[in-house]
């Protein structure tokens, strides 16, 4: 009767051992930044554009991929904080979140793939760029974000990984979509057309 006890009071620290730990792992890699998880890597298509906005059709390019130490050489701290640990800009702070007065396009401030057409803009007064549709479906890639108690579809860039914003069904004609994106993570490119 006493190995028995001892037995199971094991078998009881071990699985509790287990679930415990099971438990502080997941619940830390979901606090730790986005670089800090398995980085995909590997080819991806996009679709390219030049920067007078004109399409040149759907590209297979390698993933960018570096380090946070990489990271942190190539972008400010803010554009870091954004791209690299999806962070957000404080509303109404960001350069581009009123409609441009000229036409371009919006490129990510990592890797430079093309990301909106400013024909797609619109002013959605939440205090961020907002836009009905990406350039590209295949220039954006969407995540469940399950962070501070909701659930959102998070937009990153196909080609780095990096976060951009979140995606709302709240928005105009012709989509009802509503692209929210960090003005850190984003750089326009006038393209001269009207």
């Amino acid at each position: 009767m006493n190995d028995s006890i001892h037995n199971s009071r094991r078998r009881f620290l071990v699985g509790g051992a287990a679930v415990v730990g099971t438990g502080l792992l997941a619940g830390l890699t979901r606090w730790l930044p986005a670089d800090a998880a398995a980085r995909p890597s590997g080819p991806v298509t996009i679709v390219a554009f030049d920067d007078h906005g004109k399409r040149l059709g759907k590209r297979t390019v390698d993933r960018v991929v570096k380090t946070a130490a990489q990271w942190k050489a190539q972008l400010t701290p803010a554009q870091f904080h954004i791209l690299r640990e999806r962070g957000t800009e404080r509303p109404f702070t960001g350069r581009y979140y009123n409609t441009p007065k000229q036409h371009g396009i919006y490129r990510c401030q990592g890797c430079g793939n093309a990301l909106y057409d400013s024909a797609t803009q619109f002013h959605s007064g939440t205090g961020w760029p907002s836009f009905y549709q990406p350039i590209a479906p295949e220039n954006v890639t969407e995540h469940t974000d399950r962070s501070f108690g909701m659930t959102r579809t998070e937009i990153a860039c196909t080609q780095c990984n990096g976060h951009l914003g979140h995606k709302f069904h709240d928005g105009p004609k012709p989509t009802g979509l509503r692209y929210c994106m960090d003005s850190v993570a984003l750089r326009f490119i006038p393209t001269g057309a009207a």
